[in-house]
Formats: C-alpha cells, structure tokens, sequence
C-alpha cells in the first residue's frame, strides 16, 4: 500500500516478463496471503512481493518467495543480487515476453485459514474484536476474516494508505495507543494490530493492555506442545526465555536458530516442528504454512480464548515473567568482536552472535548483519538483573573491541 509500491510493482513486472516468464498479478495483498497462493496454485514457481513490512513509511522493497511459499534466505537473497549485478540471466526476442495476469489470493487464503481453526466454536462466542490494519496490506484480508468468524467487529486503520496517517507500521506497545483506548472504552475481548504486510499480530487484552510479544510466543508455543504431547518449536537465539521455560514445562523442546524468519521456517520444516516464531508477533504454524501470518495469529488466539472460555489476560497469566533490556553500539570491526567472544565464552551458543546462558537470564551479543554495530541483548528474572547483563555485555564488548 506504500506511495512507491506501483512504481516498484510496474518494474518487477517488466523485469519478470522480459525474461520470457508469465506473471500472475495479484494486486494489493498481505505477504502471507501471497506466500499461502504460490504454495497452493502448482502453476507458480515463485513469489515477488512489494513491501517493507514494518519500516517506516518512505522506505520500500522487494521480497522473494520459494515455490513451497517459504521466503528466501540470506543466501539465497545475496545469490539473486550477484546474479543480476553479473548480468548472469537470459533476456528474451520481443515476440517471447512474457504474459501478465489477474488473479486474487483473498478468498484462497482466507479459506485456507478457516480450514485450520474450528470455525463454529468460535462463532458461538461472538467475540467482540478491535483490529487495527495499520493502513497496511491487512486492510484487505483481516476484517473479512473475522466477520467470517462473526466476530463483533471495530475496525480502526482499516484503509489502505501508503502515508501510513495515524501510526507508524510497527505494531509496538507505544504506537498502539488508540487501539487500546478504543479496547477499554468498548469493552472488547481483544485487540489485535498488524504490520505493514500482516505478516505479524500484535494483541492488547480485554483491559486495553499491550500483550508482548514474547509472551504470545510462549503462550502459543506451549499450546502447539502440549496438543501435540510434545515436540520441538523453534526460534531466534535472541527469543526470550519465557518461551523455553514454557515449552521444556510442558515436555517439548526448543531449538535456536539464527535471527530472521526464513531460517525460523527452514529449521521448522528440517525438524518437523510443531510450531516456531519470533518475539516480534511473527507466530509460524505449519499445519497452515511455514510462514510469518498476522491474520492465522488472530484467528488462533480466538479459537483458544472459544476452547478454554477465558479472557486473554488469563490465559496468559502462568507464562514466567522476565525482564528484557535491548542495547546497541558502535562495531566496525565485526570479525574481532565474534573472535574475542569465542575465546571469552568458549561454552556459549554461537548460532548467531554469542548467547551466554544463566541461571537466572541470558545475555546475547549479536553483531548487526546490515549495520556497523553490534546488538546487546539481556534477560532476567528481574529488571535490576537484565540491567546488569546487558552492562556487562556492553564492557566486554568494548574491551574485545579495544575501546573499553
């Protein structure tokens, strides 16, 4: 929905079809929405999708899906930009371009997430729902969605607007400020925002409290585990330990990967798990796709809230409490930080940057892989404890980088 997507849209198309391949157009649509059609229709081989997703407004971008739906990695996306930089690809004679076609993913998707969710069970409890689209791609999805699940709807940002008016993209605690007013004040059963691309739900409890992320991560997780009597859920080294502690109390297991949702779903399909995610709002479920998706987050929390007849802000009430403490600081010399770790915290995790476990919290030192720094993360069991890990991260940093 971004001012620039058309323009970007208009390119790709060119590009595509002047390389003697068919492209289906469809329109305006969330990036799970997308991903879910590609995966479904055996004539796709692949997926493009215009978006920057929660960055702000004047940035844009392009984002490229595998022929399973699952977004390219980090390599895969540095071997597409060394081919085109090379040259390395066919251009075809005039009477070969390719075809442009029409097509829309809305009711294939949203079909798709109603199969996945007991749909009767939660139209029974005619939820009353405030969604906030951001202005973003969600617009055209999410609330016919949950009017499907007849839902009492209050639709707020619900129009595509690539100016983004009324708030930024990210759907963080502090720029949800009118949907949790309008939660309280109508006394709704539930909040839910979206991204720029509705690839991630975000929800605030009956009472007009912002839920992080991290809780709904382990909420969920420990859910998927304890339906499936066990099993394995994945996530970033830089989740909380909340989800962990959940997962391990309810007799699954976790593996860490690296940061980034494609590898999230890669590591999910290598190992078969039964659910994976980021502390973003960026829930995977695999029985609908290996894939980031704002609206099957919604419909999944509303389907649990139907089965155990609870308000949100109780069932998430037995998920362990910590205290994360995010820094960051100058690091041009990436290579030294990660050798001088090695050698300061041999028995850490290093599957992306060094994540050293406590008793009591973990701390991650993660150099940026877009940006001359390095990330600091610290959890703990209290706010005074995550303080003083991520100090001690930021010194033992600074002293491998020579500058402490």
């Amino acid at each position: 929905t971004r001012i620039s997507s058309q323009m970007l849209k208009s390119a790709v198309i060119s590009g595509i079809t002047s390389c003697g391949s068919d492209v289906v157009d469809l329109g305006f649509a969330p990036t799970p929405a997308l991903q879910y059609y590609v995966k479904r229709r055996d004539e796709i081989t692949a997926g493009v999708i215009v978006t920057a997703s929660h960055n702000p407004r004047e940035y844009n971008g392009i984002k490229f899906v595998n022929v399973d739906g699952t977004e390219f990695t980090r390599e895969m996306d540095e071997e597409s930009e060394r081919i085109y930089m090379s040259r390395e690809f066919r251009t075809v004679k005039w009477n070969e371009v390719g075809s442009v076609y029409h097509d829309s993913a809305t009711r294939l998707y949203i079909d798709g997430i109603k199969s996945c969710v007991d749909v009767e069970r939660i139209k029974k409890e005619n939820f009353k729902v405030v969604l906030d689209c951001g202005n973003g791609a969600g617009c055209f999805t999410s609330p016919e969605l949950l009017r499907e699940l007849d839902t009492q709807l209050i639709s707020i940002n619900s129009h595509p607007d690539g100016r983004f008016p009324q708030r930024e993209p990210e759907p963080v605690d502090e720029n949800l400020g009118l949907l949790k007013e309008i939660v309280k004040l109508s006394s709704a059963d539930l909040g839910v925002a979206h991204d720029g691309d509705a690839d991630r739900a975000t929800f605030v409890n009956e009472r007009g409290e912002f839920i992080p992320e991290d809780v709904i991560l382990a909420f969920v997780a420990k859910r998927y585990v304890e339906m499936n009597g066990g099993g394995i859920v994945v996530t970033p080294v830089s989740s909380s330990k909340r989800v962990e502690d959940a997962v391990r109390e309810a007799g699954g297991e976790v593996i860490y990967t690296a940061v980034g949702s494609p590898v999230v779903a890669q590591v999910m399909k290598e190992k078969n798990a039964v659910f994976g995610g980021e502390g973003n709002g960026g829930l995977i479920f695999p029985e609908h796709q290996l894939a980031r998706d704002g609206a099957m987050s919604a419909a999944k929390i509303l389907e649990i809230m139907a089965e155990e007849g609870k308000p949100i802000s109780e069932l998430v009430r037995g998920i362990p409490e910590y205290y994360m403490v995010k820094k960051k600081i100058p690091c041009r010399d990436k290579m030294r930080l990660l050798e001088g770790l090695r050698k300061e915290f041999p028995d850490a995790n290093f599957t992306d940057g060094a994540r050293i476990d406590f008793n009591d919290g973990w701390l991650l030192i993660r150099p940026s892989g877009t940006e001359p720094i390095a990330r600091i993360f610290a959890e703990g069991k209290s706010r005074r404890r995550a303080e003083e890990l991520v100090e001690m991260g930021i010194s033992t940093a600074r002293r491998i980088l020579g500058e402490g």
